[in-house]
């Protein structure tokens, strides 16, 4: 591990953002360009000190998945991610046809959807990125573990995240998450993991495997959900969905229309529905510390 060019490598990537770059506001007037060491480590869900010790060349030798939290939270390309990898001696992750890496111009759209939920996701269901109101909305994804995150896998095998959607609706949803894995399956038959997702589904749902051999198929597009909130009650939203087609990554968006009931109650989610949301217990878009080299470095869940 490089310690003194990781070191100023990361701070080299602090000093070329601005607060509006990755959604926070410029406060005060500020001594030196670019992020406080404070927002990038906000940004990227680990302490501070964890983060100052990174750029002062003395700090242990983090893991992957804080390393991807570094990436997406400094806003690198795919190159300078890879660039970081190798600083501190690990293999970068390989460009698949499915990239779990969202492009720094995404992430920047999605910063700037400050009164809307909205979140990066792949066509096959895994989320990697989202907003506040996301989080305020349906829960924070990316602080559960990696098999947690795929909306898909969740839908299917979870209980609790049933509970997302009125009762009444699920049939619809479930037809819905089935038909698009089944378009992407058959777009991409060689691709490992969809075929994975397709068997351990099949095995572990009933309802997933009836609906399989029904074969249904439908691309993901625009469409009305209603979503049940636990302390704001139903929201009925307008869902679209914009396609970056070289990473098979897709940028869904929920909107209330103007004056329903839904609208007033998503401008009363932005505010309490974010209390919680603080830096001390939450991430942006980046993972949650986790692993043994950064326990008592980062936050732990």
């Amino acid at each position: 591990m490089n310690r003194a060019e990781l070191a100023d490598f990361l701070r080299r990537g602090r000093a070329r953002l601005d607060p509006s770059d990755v959604g926070l506001t410029a406060g005060a007037r500020r001594r030196t360009p670019g992020l406080r060491r404070e927002e990038v480590a906000q940004l990227a869900g680990m302490s501070v000190d964890y983060y100052a010790r990174l750029e002062q060349s003395r700090g242990p030798r983090p893991s992957r998945q804080m390393l991807t939290a570094l990436a997406r939270a400094l806003r690198l390309t795919e190159d300078e991610r890879d660039h970081l990898f190798h600083l501190t001696g690990e293999e970068p992750p390989r460009r698949e046809a499915t990239s779990t890496h969202v492009r720094p111009g995404l992430l920047l759209v999605l910063d700037r959807l400050h009164d809307t939920p909205a979140m990066v996701v792949t066509d096959c269901g895994e989320v990697l990125a989202q907003n506040a109101l996301s989080r305020a909305l349906s829960g924070d994804v990316l602080a559960r573990p990696p098999r947690g995150r795929n909306m898909i896998r969740r839908f299917f095998l979870d209980a609790a995240a049933q509970e997302l959607f009125p009762p009444e609706d699920r049939p619809e949803r479930a037809r819905e998450q089935v038909a698009g894995l089944r378009a992407v399956t058959s777009a991409r038959p060689t691709d490992p993991k969809a075929a994975a997702l397709v068997t351990e589904l099949r095995a572990g749902s009933r309802e997933f495997a009836r609906l399989w051999d029904e074969h249904e198929v439908a691309v993901r597009r625009a469409s009305t959900k209603r979503f049940r909130h636990p302390a704001i009650g139903i929201l009925e939203l307008d869902c679209e969905v914009l396609v970056n087609a070289d990473h098979n990554q897709q940028l869904v968006i929920h909107t209330a229309r103007p004056g329903t009931q839904s609208y007033e109650r998503l401008q009363l989610l932005r505010v309490v529905g974010l209390q919680d949301l603080t830096p001390a217990s939450s991430t942006r878009h980046g993972a949650k510390t986790g692993s043994a080299s950064d326990t008592g470095s980062g936050r732990t869940k």
